[in-house]
């Protein structure tokens, strides 16, 4: 689909971001600290809660959304109720309430989400848009979480998710724009965004209301990037953009969800259908934002409905079967409209919408509430820790990085048993694969460069890996930890 921004690396920015994007647990609770009697994270306090991670303030919820579905009730423990040991020892002090614990199978869909969308901005592979939409996913899991927040009154919800929001995106920002205009940038000359109103946009840099600047050719210190590097280094902020307008719309959406569940739900979808085909367009940026907004406001609102139960109450035959056929009609409409990239869905607004919409209805309603990862995929629990704790961080930097990894490739042509015409041909083959293998080291010293901001957003001490293991202040002890 269309954001206006250029292509990414190789793609159009994908609607990625990460820019969907939550763990529950009570105040004082680590994010990954040990939840009473559970084995596993109590899970409070990330950075924000957009598509990635629940926060404190969703905390002390159980029996409502998949915090009720684990079990995790006020008084008892997991498989030991509160009466039962009060009975061994009557005299022995009653044990402290269990905290829901963070659903692990969230974590992992996160986690899976973000790694795709590197993937896809790396490689450029149109079918990773219907293999796993990404952004539909996040956008979901962030819906739900918001309406899990909104039992608390609705102006400091959004305080909260606008001061988690910022932080993170002001240090991307001050990198870029500072690499910018040391490139040679003018945004008062420049031909898209020129004059007075070319700097006044320069204000979607501190609240992204709208979609902050970028020149589509400017210069690097040392040459070491092409001319087109802001383009996609910055093209991925849409995705703050549309985050905020679900934020701001949330109280207004869920108002309306409680009333008239249906047609809300399936409003985004007929939205879309009218400002993603043509029938209506609206020019400019209001029209991307818009169109954003629609194609993903539907997964947003799925969101909604996985909270408040709605999805468990329908049959799950009924719910898979109108989804596959939501789905079908995304792809019978994509085969019709396939854009200069074929069958990316990211060019083609309507089949995003409904192909993303179908896959996030099947996707949780068969949530399995994970407590623990089962298995083989227990041996990923710290990566998966470790990147819901700073999705943020990895989305906004995961693009710019990318681009990084062209001048430390280069770097190997000079290395002297490269200099040989074999040698530089096996390079050249394989250099979308050194790429890959480059920027996940990269993308680990972004985290450690910059991760701890997302803390300080969430009003949390700073910690460097946050990957659920270490000493305290790593992440891995229990600690006093402020709502948000």
């Amino acid at each position: 689909m269309t954001h206006g921004y250029p292509p990414g690396t190789g793609r159009s920015p994908e609607p990625a971001g990460p820019y969907g994007t939550r763990p529950p647990g009570g105040p004082g609770a680590d994010p990954y600290g040990a939840a009473p009697g559970t084995g596993r994270a109590a899970g409070a306090g990330a950075p924000y809660a957009i598509p990635w991670q629940q926060t404190a303030e969703t905390a002390g919820t159980a029996g409502s959304g998949w915090a009720a579905a684990t079990g995790a009730h006020a008084g008892t423990g997991f498989g030991e109720s509160a009466g039962t040991a009060g009975a061994a020892e009557p005299a022995a002090e009653a044990p402290a309430p269990a905290r829901p614990g963070r659903d692990r199978y969230l974590d992992v869909l996160r986690s899976v989400a973000l790694v795709r969308v590197v993937v896809y901005h790396l490689f450029g592979w149109a079918w990773l848009t219907v293999l796993f939409p990404s952004m539909g996913v996040m956008f979901a899991l962030a819906g739900s979480l918001m309406a899990r927040s909104l039992k608390r009154p609705a102006a400091s919800v959004i305080r909260s998710r606008v001061r988690r929001l910022l932080p993170p995106m002001w240090a991307f920002a001050a990198v870029a724009l500072a690499l910018m205009f040391a490139g040679g940038w003018n945004p008062r000359e420049d031909p898209d965004h020129g004059g007075t109103w070319g700097l006044l946009s320069l204000l979607n840099y501190i609240v992204p209301l709208g979609a902050p600047p970028y020149p589509a050719e400017t210069g690097f210190p040392g040459g070491l990037l092409e001319s087109g590097w802001a383009v996609e280094a910055a093209g991925p902020l849409w995705y703050l953009r549309a985050y905020l307008w679900f934020v701001l719309a949330s109280p207004l959406l869920l108002w309306a969800f409680r009333r008239a569940p249906w047609p809300t739900l399936l409003a985004p979808l007929g939205l879309t259908a009218i400002v993603g085909t043509g029938l209506v367009t609206i020019p400019g940026e209001t029209g991307n934002a818009v169109t954003d907004f629609a194609v993903y406001g539907g997964c947003w609102v799925l969101g909604f409905a996985h909270h408040e139960g709605m999805l468990q109450r329908i049959p799950r035959y009924v719910t898979v079967s109108c989804a596959s056929l939501v789905m079908a009609f995304g792809l019978w409409w994509a085969s019709g409209h396939l854009g200069p990239d074929g069958w990316d869905l990211n060019d083609i607004p309507l089949a995003q919408a409904a192909w993303s919409f179908g896959f996030v209805v099947i996707l949780l309603q068969y949530s399995p509430s994970w407590r623990e990862l089962p298995g083989r995929l227990a041996k990923w629990d710290k990566l998966i820790t470790l990147s819901n704790n700073r999705a943020v961080t990895i989305y906004l930097w995961h693009n710019f990085l990318i681009l990084l990894t062209v001048p430390v490739i280069d770097l190997m042509y000079r290395l002297p048993f490269m200099q040989s015409e074999r040698a530089s041909a096996a390079l050249d083959s394989a250099s979308s694969l050194w790429m890959f293998a480059l920027v996940w080291p990269l993308i680990g010293l972004s985290v450690l460069a910059v991760g701890w901001i997302e803390d300080l957003a969430a009003k949390r001490r700073p910690r460097r890996w946050p990957n659920g293991g270490g000493p305290a202040g790593e992440g891995g002890a229990t600690r006093s930890a402020r709502r948000g």
